[in-house]
Protein backbone atom coordinates (compact mmCIF):
# COMPACT_ATOMS: atom_id res chain seq x y z
CA UNK A 1 0.00 0.00 0.00
CA UNK A 2 1.54 3.47 -0.56
CA UNK A 3 2.41 5.73 2.01
CA UNK A 4 2.09 9.63 2.54
CA UNK A 5 5.55 9.48 3.37
CA UNK A 6 6.33 7.86 -0.28
CA UNK A 7 5.74 11.45 -1.41
CA UNK A 8 5.80 13.77 1.44
CA UNK A 9 8.97 14.68 4.23
CA UNK A 10 6.42 16.86 6.19
CA UNK A 11 3.22 19.05 6.74
CA UNK A 12 3.14 22.54 7.27
CA UNK A 13 -0.08 23.92 9.00
CA UNK A 14 -1.58 27.33 9.79
CA UNK A 15 -3.10 27.83 13.76
CA UNK A 16 -6.69 29.82 13.53
CA UNK A 17 -9.02 28.06 11.18
CA UNK A 18 -6.81 25.68 10.10
CA UNK A 19 -5.87 23.10 13.20
CA UNK A 20 -7.48 25.91 16.12
CA UNK A 21 -9.99 28.25 16.53
CA UNK A 22 -12.97 26.29 14.59
CA UNK A 23 -14.32 29.69 12.38
CA UNK A 24 -11.13 31.12 12.69
CA UNK A 25 -12.82 33.66 15.11
CA UNK A 26 -10.07 35.16 17.78
CA UNK A 27 -8.13 37.25 15.05
CA UNK A 28 -10.91 38.77 13.81
CA UNK A 29 -12.89 39.45 16.82
CA UNK A 30 -9.31 41.20 18.18
CA UNK A 31 -9.09 43.65 16.00
CA UNK A 32 -12.64 44.33 15.80
CA UNK A 33 -11.98 45.61 19.70
CA UNK A 34 -8.84 46.87 18.90
CA UNK A 35 -9.83 49.55 16.45
CA UNK A 36 -13.17 49.81 18.21
CA UNK A 37 -11.22 50.83 21.68
CA UNK A 38 -9.42 53.75 19.60
CA UNK A 39 -12.88 55.03 18.14
CA UNK A 40 -12.98 53.64 14.44
CA UNK A 41 -15.73 50.48 13.97
CA UNK A 42 -14.36 47.55 11.42
CA UNK A 43 -17.05 44.96 10.07
CA UNK A 44 -16.29 41.38 10.23
CA UNK A 45 -15.88 41.53 6.11
CA UNK A 46 -13.23 44.20 6.24
CA UNK A 47 -11.25 42.85 9.15
CA UNK A 48 -11.25 38.86 7.25
CA UNK A 49 -10.27 40.58 3.47
CA UNK A 50 -6.58 39.81 4.28
CA UNK A 51 -6.72 37.38 7.18
CA UNK A 52 -3.67 35.02 7.40
CA UNK A 53 -0.53 38.19 6.76
CA UNK A 54 1.43 38.77 10.06
CA UNK A 55 -0.73 40.84 12.29
CA UNK A 56 1.29 44.04 11.35
CA UNK A 57 0.98 43.39 7.69
CA UNK A 58 -2.48 42.53 8.48
CA UNK A 59 -3.31 46.07 10.10
CA UNK A 60 -1.21 48.12 7.59
CA UNK A 61 -3.76 46.04 4.88
CA UNK A 62 -6.46 47.50 6.42
CA UNK A 63 -5.37 51.12 6.28
CA UNK A 64 -5.08 50.25 2.60
CA UNK A 65 -9.07 49.87 2.26
CA UNK A 66 -9.79 53.17 1.69
CA UNK A 67 -12.96 53.63 4.18
CA UNK A 68 -10.88 52.43 7.14
CA UNK A 69 -8.67 55.03 6.18
CA UNK A 70 -11.11 58.14 6.40
CA UNK A 71 -13.13 56.48 9.35
CA UNK A 72 -9.44 56.73 11.36
CA UNK A 73 -9.16 60.34 10.01
CA UNK A 74 -12.47 61.54 10.96
CA UNK A 75 -11.88 59.79 14.57
CA UNK A 76 -8.20 61.46 14.96
CA UNK A 77 -8.29 64.01 12.59
CA UNK A 78 -4.49 62.65 11.02
CA UNK A 79 -3.89 59.95 8.03
CA UNK A 80 -2.59 56.39 9.53
CA UNK A 81 1.05 56.09 9.25
CA UNK A 82 3.92 54.25 11.33
CA UNK A 83 2.58 55.54 14.64
CA UNK A 84 -0.86 54.64 14.23
CA UNK A 85 0.22 51.15 12.87
CA UNK A 86 2.24 51.17 16.17
CA UNK A 87 -0.39 52.29 18.07
CA UNK A 88 -3.17 49.84 17.00
CA UNK A 89 -0.92 46.99 17.03
CA UNK A 90 0.05 47.91 20.97
CA UNK A 91 -4.10 47.81 21.43
CA UNK A 92 -4.37 44.70 19.60
CA UNK A 93 -1.97 42.54 21.93
CA UNK A 94 -4.12 42.02 25.43
CA UNK A 95 -7.37 40.99 23.56
CA UNK A 96 -5.67 38.74 20.79
CA UNK A 97 -3.40 36.64 23.83
CA UNK A 98 -6.93 36.38 25.65
CA UNK A 99 -8.70 35.81 22.54
CA UNK A 100 -6.42 33.16 21.00
CA UNK A 101 -6.45 31.24 23.59
CA UNK A 102 -10.31 31.35 24.44
CA UNK A 103 -10.88 29.51 21.04
CA UNK A 104 -7.30 27.20 20.84
CA UNK A 105 -9.66 23.94 21.13
CA UNK A 106 -8.54 21.70 17.95
CA UNK A 107 -10.58 21.66 14.97
CA UNK A 108 -12.27 18.14 15.51
CA UNK A 109 -9.95 15.60 13.85
CA UNK A 110 -6.27 17.28 13.83
CA UNK A 111 -5.12 15.29 16.90
CA UNK A 112 -6.19 11.81 14.95
CA UNK A 113 -4.57 13.18 11.16
CA UNK A 114 -1.09 14.38 13.37
CA UNK A 115 -1.24 11.04 14.76
CA UNK A 116 -1.40 9.12 11.45
CA UNK A 117 1.09 10.99 9.75
CA UNK A 118 3.45 10.97 12.78
CA UNK A 119 3.12 7.12 12.60
CA UNK A 120 4.10 7.53 9.02
CA UNK A 121 7.18 9.35 9.76
CA UNK A 122 5.96 12.64 8.38
CA UNK A 123 7.56 15.94 10.00
CA UNK A 124 5.21 18.22 11.47
CA UNK A 125 5.50 21.86 11.42
CA UNK A 126 3.21 24.90 11.87
CA UNK A 127 3.88 28.99 10.84
CA UNK A 128 1.76 31.36 12.03
CA UNK A 129 0.87 35.17 11.18
CA UNK A 130 0.93 35.37 15.11
CA UNK A 131 3.90 36.81 17.32
CA UNK A 132 5.51 34.59 19.59
CA UNK A 133 3.76 36.50 22.34
CA UNK A 134 0.34 35.92 20.88
CA UNK A 135 0.83 32.29 20.53
CA UNK A 136 2.01 31.57 24.04
CA UNK A 137 -2.16 31.34 25.54
CA UNK A 138 -2.23 28.56 22.27
CA UNK A 139 0.95 26.15 22.29
CA UNK A 140 0.46 24.44 25.65
CA UNK A 141 -3.56 24.17 25.60
CA UNK A 142 -2.91 22.56 22.15
CA UNK A 143 -0.33 20.01 23.26
CA UNK A 144 -2.95 19.15 25.97
CA UNK A 145 -5.58 18.05 23.47
CA UNK A 146 -2.59 16.08 21.57
CA UNK A 147 -1.01 18.78 18.90
CA UNK A 148 2.55 19.73 19.60
CA UNK A 149 4.25 20.54 15.86
CA UNK A 150 7.99 19.48 15.65
CA UNK A 151 8.41 23.62 14.77
CA UNK A 152 6.49 26.45 15.37
CA UNK A 153 7.45 29.56 13.00
CA UNK A 154 5.78 33.00 14.36
CA UNK A 155 5.54 36.00 11.96
CA UNK A 156 8.07 38.47 12.26
CA UNK A 157 10.59 35.39 12.55
CA UNK A 158 11.67 35.99 9.15
CA UNK A 159 12.42 39.04 7.18
CA UNK A 160 8.99 38.47 5.44
CA UNK A 161 5.66 37.17 5.98
CA UNK A 162 3.20 36.11 3.59
CA UNK A 163 2.80 35.19 0.87
CA UNK A 164 6.23 34.91 0.79
CA UNK A 165 7.84 31.65 1.48
CA UNK A 166 10.25 32.41 4.16
CA UNK A 167 8.57 31.03 7.19
CA UNK A 168 8.40 27.65 5.09
CA UNK A 169 12.31 27.85 4.26
CA UNK A 170 13.06 28.35 7.63
CA UNK A 171 10.65 25.35 8.62
CA UNK A 172 12.40 23.24 6.09
CA UNK A 173 15.84 24.53 6.73
CA UNK A 174 15.55 23.78 10.83
CA UNK A 175 13.94 20.62 10.43
CA UNK A 176 16.17 19.23 7.22
CA UNK A 177 13.30 18.69 4.61
CA UNK A 178 14.07 19.17 1.05
CA UNK A 179 12.97 19.35 -1.63
CA UNK A 180 9.95 22.05 -1.33
CA UNK A 181 7.94 19.31 -3.19
CA UNK A 182 7.66 17.22 -0.74
CA UNK A 183 5.96 19.58 1.56
CA UNK A 184 2.34 20.31 2.13
CA UNK A 185 0.89 23.47 3.36
CA UNK A 186 -1.97 23.74 5.06
CA UNK A 187 -4.32 26.48 5.06
CA UNK A 188 -7.56 28.17 5.66
CA UNK A 189 -6.86 31.62 4.40
CA UNK A 190 -5.87 32.97 0.45
CA UNK A 191 -2.51 34.36 1.19
CA UNK A 192 -1.65 31.05 2.52
CA UNK A 193 -2.30 29.30 -0.47
CA UNK A 194 -0.26 31.89 -2.05
CA UNK A 195 2.45 31.37 0.42
CA UNK A 196 2.36 27.79 -0.46
CA UNK A 197 2.60 28.10 -4.19
CA UNK A 198 5.34 30.52 -3.75
CA UNK A 199 7.67 27.65 -1.72
CA UNK A 200 6.75 25.20 -4.31
CA UNK A 201 5.08 23.11 -2.13
CA UNK A 202 2.03 20.83 -2.57
CA UNK A 203 -0.63 23.21 -1.77
CA UNK A 204 -3.85 22.40 0.40
CA UNK A 205 -6.47 24.58 1.24
CA UNK A 206 -9.30 23.97 4.44
CA UNK A 207 -13.00 25.13 3.21
CA UNK A 208 -15.05 24.65 6.24
CA UNK A 209 -13.34 25.50 9.57
CA UNK A 210 -11.58 28.45 8.42
CA UNK A 211 -11.58 31.90 6.95
CA UNK A 212 -13.13 31.56 3.97
CA UNK A 213 -16.57 30.24 5.93
CA UNK A 214 -15.84 32.26 8.55
CA UNK A 215 -18.64 30.45 11.39
CA UNK A 216 -17.97 28.66 14.14
CA UNK A 217 -19.04 24.71 14.00
CA UNK A 218 -22.21 24.91 15.43
CA UNK A 219 -23.10 27.93 13.20
CA UNK A 220 -22.46 26.16 10.01
CA UNK A 221 -23.90 22.76 11.47
CA UNK A 222 -27.12 25.13 11.82
CA UNK A 223 -27.17 25.99 8.61
CA UNK A 224 -29.24 23.94 5.91
CA UNK A 225 -27.68 21.70 3.60
CA UNK A 226 -28.18 24.19 0.66
CA UNK A 227 -26.80 26.93 2.48
CA UNK A 228 -23.81 25.18 3.71
CA UNK A 229 -23.19 22.98 0.58
CA UNK A 230 -23.06 26.79 -1.44
CA UNK A 231 -20.80 28.44 1.30
CA UNK A 232 -17.92 25.78 0.78
CA UNK A 233 -18.03 25.57 -2.73
CA UNK A 234 -17.98 29.28 -2.63
CA UNK A 235 -14.86 28.93 -0.17
CA UNK A 236 -13.28 26.08 -2.17
CA UNK A 237 -13.45 27.91 -5.60
CA UNK A 238 -11.54 30.85 -3.87
CA UNK A 239 -9.12 28.50 -2.40
CA UNK A 240 -8.10 27.21 -5.47
CA UNK A 241 -8.82 30.51 -7.61
CA UNK A 242 -5.70 31.47 -4.81
CA UNK A 243 -3.70 28.02 -5.62
CA UNK A 244 -4.79 25.51 -3.77
CA UNK A 245 -4.11 21.90 -5.76
CA UNK A 246 -6.41 20.63 -3.57
CA UNK A 247 -9.37 21.77 -1.04
CA UNK A 248 -10.80 19.57 2.06
CA UNK A 249 -13.26 20.34 4.08
CA UNK A 250 -11.21 20.61 7.40
CA UNK A 251 -8.05 18.48 8.62
CA UNK A 252 -10.01 15.82 9.34
CA UNK A 253 -9.98 14.89 5.79
CA UNK A 254 -6.27 15.36 5.36
CA UNK A 255 -4.66 11.76 5.75
CA UNK A 256 -6.68 10.40 3.06
CA UNK A 257 -6.58 13.16 0.68
CA UNK A 258 -2.45 12.78 0.69
CA UNK A 259 -2.82 8.87 0.89
CA UNK A 260 -5.13 9.67 -2.38
CA UNK A 261 -1.84 12.40 -3.63
CA UNK A 262 0.44 9.52 -2.99
CA UNK A 263 -1.29 6.71 -4.79
CA UNK A 264 -1.89 8.76 -7.36
CA UNK A 265 2.01 10.11 -8.24
CA UNK A 266 3.48 6.46 -7.80
CA UNK A 267 0.82 5.02 -10.59
CA UNK A 268 2.79 7.94 -12.87
CA UNK A 269 5.89 7.53 -12.11
CA UNK A 270 6.15 10.71 -10.08
CA UNK A 271 9.00 10.95 -8.05
CA UNK A 272 10.10 14.68 -6.41
CA UNK A 273 13.31 13.67 -4.45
Amino acid sequence: MTSIRDSFDMVVFDWAGTTVDFGSRAPMLALIEAFAALGVTVSEEEVRRDMGRAKADHVRAMFEQPRIARAWQDAHRALPGQAVLEQVMAELQAPMIRLAGETADLVPGVAAAISSLREQSVKIASCTGYTREMMLAILPRAASQGYAPDLVVCAHETPQGRPSPLMIYKASAELGVWPLARVVKVDDAEIGMAEGRNAGCFTVGVAASGNMAGLTAQALAELDSDARAALLSAAAVRLRAAGADLVIDTVADLVPALQAEAARRAGQGIDAR
